[in-house]
């Protein structure tokens, strides 16, 4: 396993709160170009772009979180279970069928984040 000293922590966590308030702050910037160029827009469908570009942002940040947290949180169960089942086996070779149902469970909860994932692209 790869470990980061504290210097590298606090650099990916700057880079990635930059990078979250540049994807914030785009839509915002875009919808004033837009605005600058067609004067007669009026406030309401600028305010109306701006809110439907921060909804979309939103809704693809849920997405994306909703796919990582279910794949980090499989990952982290079938490595407890796989160990576990390892030395199980070794001892009653019996149990493999046992073992691999429960390695198969942890595998529902990226299937649950896909469809909530699916759910929140959709919705954009």
């Amino acid at each position: 396993m790869v470990t980061l000293s504290d210097t590298s922590k606090k650099a990916v966590l700057v880079a990635l709160l930059l990078l979250a308030g540049m994807l914030t702050l785009a839509p915002l910037g875009f919808a004033a170009e837009g605005a600058a160029e067609g004067e007669a827009e009026s406030v309401a469908q600028t305010s109306a772009t701006t809110g439907s570009g921060l909804r979309a942002l939103g809704l693809g940040l849920g997405a994306g979180i909703a796919i990582a947290g279910a794949g980090i949180a499989t990952s982290k169960a079938q490595a407890a279970v796989g160990a576990g089942g390892t030395g199980a086996i070794t001892e009653k070779p019996e149990l493999f069928g046992n073992v691999l149902i429960l390695f198969a469970i942890p595998e529902t909860i990226v299937v649950f984040g896909f469809v909530i994932a699916i759910m929140l692209v959709l919705a954009i």
